[in-house]
């Protein structure tokens, strides 16, 4: 058995260490955190670290205590983005949880901590994180109000174009009207994805997929029409708001082929002032009063 064949093992010291270090470089500012007049901690704590990072805190401890069972590769995955960890880094945690890191590669899930930071400080807009192929990968809070939880999603499903042409309930966050020009574009860009990213390639898969499965998407496909690009207005219909209007500008990270959407409404607008009452509600469900009756 050669080196790079021989399995990996668990370096617990390693990783409690590490995880330590890096949770204590990292200050509140860096991932939208009130600092607060009375914070003593170095760092982050360990409870703001874990929620960061989908865990619960007493998981999270037993990590930086070198205790507890060896972390998944899905786990480490989820504590490195929590972490705001380079792809070095991250790559470096991967293999002292004695797990190899995931292929290099154009197209990841892993955010870079710059984009993190930038979606950190806009708690209070809707905006996510989506890579190449439409998987949202990160949400803000106001982002789920707007739209529910896109994040929830595994495998192919991930991909908004997919869920598109396979899941009519897909369709109901966005307006009626624009459903057509929509169907167009996640069309033309899966093309363009496929033609760039090779026969091998996920988009490949999906493209394939679709041809399969949905009659829609074959015809749309025979158009080979490509260069049909995003609107800069959206309109998103909520189930108790209604419809917003909302602009939607877009910031490229090259390096991992992951756009941010940032989601604004124009000031004094219908749309405006509920996105302001989105704010305040969440993603809690509105809840309508009965109509009085004149009975008991």
């Amino acid at each position: 058995m050669t080196l790079e064949e021989a399995p990996m093992t668990i370096d617990r010291d390693g990783l409690a260490e590490f995880l330590r270090l890096r949770r204590e470089a990292l200050q509140p500012e860096d991932v939208g955190i009130p600092r607060g007049q009375r914070r003593r901690t170095s760092g982050l704590r360990r409870e703001e670290v874990a929620a960061l990072c989908h865990m619960s805190t007493d998981y999270y401890s037993r990590l930086e205590r070198a205790r507890g069972p060896q972390p998944s590769g899905q786990m480490i995955a989820s504590i490195a983005q929590g972490l705001h960890l380079s792809r070095v880094e991250r790559d470096h945690l991967f293999r002292l949880a004695g797990h190899q890191p995931p292929t290099q590669g154009t197209v990841g899930d892993h955010v870079s901590p710059g984009l993190m930071r930038i979606l950190d400080r806009l708690q209070d807009t809707p905006a996510e994180i989506v890579s190449e192929l439409g998987e949202t990968l990160r949400q803000t809070d106001l982002g789920v109000a707007l739209v529910g939880d896109l994040t929830r999603y595994s495998g192919n499903a991930r991909s908004i174009g997919y869920r598109w042409f396979t899941d009519p309930d897909s369709r109901l966050i966005y307006h009626p009207d624009d459903h057509a020009f929509l169907t167009r574009m996640w069309v033309s860009g899966l093309r363009e994805m496929v033609t760039m990213r090779g026969s091998g390639s996920r988009a490949a898969h999906l493209a394939e997929l679709l041809l399969e499965e949905s009659d829609e998407f074959r015809r749309t496909w025979n158009t080979h029409e490509v260069g049909v690009r995003p609107t800069e207005t959206k309109r998103f219909v909520h189930p108790e708001l209604g419809t917003l209007e909302l602009t939607c500008q877009t910031l490229l990270d090259p390096a991992q082929s992951h756009h941010l959407l940032v989601y604004t409404a124009t000031p004094g607008t219908e749309s405006h002032e509920k996105l302001q009452l989105l704010s305040v509600i969440g993603s809690q469900t509105i809840r309508v009063s009965p109509t009085p009756t004149d009975g008991p």
